[in-house]
């Protein structure tokens, strides 16, 4: 069904640009490298690729005249989700090319930031791009010919979302959501409380258990000592 493919094209959208957020804080402190440069550029293609798919599924969906009631309010939820990916999207480009600008490979005496982060990326990109292990190709002044490329599809995604908005009008603030705004953290906070009440329940299950066992025998001894004083004192008289 389109709406299936809908889904799973934006939730590989929102890894990827999720992925590409994640090396782009990498820019210009201690894991940045020529290998870096290159997962940026090949992790943000592959994000326009994605974008391009997504776009044209939602736009001949919500198009389509005889898409039932239902399934466009869907479309126009995924709609949304897409339109704020790729505003995310955009906004990490403008951030990639500012720092390129700023910490670029080709001037060693230039400092880098010292963020504290370290260890490399590429398995971060290698989930982006879903291969097992990145091939890195491209030349030493990378950095220098990716900034213009990087500037073009700047302009490109932005195009893009201009023409989304002229050929289909989907309001954000007509469209509802399907759950209340938290309401996954809400649900993860209650798992963990029923989870912990649980973990207190068995706890004072188990407590009760030995107290019970600890009063029979006790029980069990004031009535064994009660039976020898008897038969003591019977002796006696």
């Amino acid at each position: 069904m389109a709406k299936d493919e809908c889904k799973a094209l934006l939730d590989a959208l929102s890894k990827v640009t999720a992925c590409y957020r994640h090396m782009v804080l990498t820019i210009g402190g201690t894991s940045d490298s020529q290998n870096l440069r290159e997962e940026l550029k090949k992790t943000r293609q592959k994000a326009q690729e994605l974008a391009v798919a997504n776009r044209n599924k939602l736009t001949a969906a919500l198009r389509d005249k005889t898409v039932s009631k239902e399934d466009r309010a869907e479309f126009e939820r995924l709609w949304v989700l897409f339109s704020t990916c790729l505003e995310i999207l955009e906004t990490d480009m403008r951030r990639a090319l500012e720092l390129g600008q700023e910490f670029p490979l080709n001037v060693p005496k230039k400092p880098l930031i010292q963020t504290g982060m370290s260890g490399g990326t590429s398995g971060v990109a290698a989930r982006a791009m879903s291969v097992q292990n990145m091939k890195y190709e491209a030349d030493n002044n990378i950095d220098v010919v990716d900034l213009k490329d990087l500037e073009n599809e700047i302009n490109q995604v932005g195009e893009m979302m201009y023409e989304m908005e002229m050929k289909v009008s989907v309001p954000q603030w007509t469209v509802e959501a399907k759950q209340d705004p938290g309401a996954e953290l809400k649900s993860t906070i209650s798992v963990g409380a029923s989870s912990i009440g649980m973990i207190e329940v068995e706890e004072s299950k188990a407590f009760c258990d030995i107290s019970k066992v600890l009063a029979g025998i006790i029980f069990t001894a004031v009535l064994l000592i009660a039976i020898i004083l008897a038969v003591c004192v019977a002796k006696l008289s």
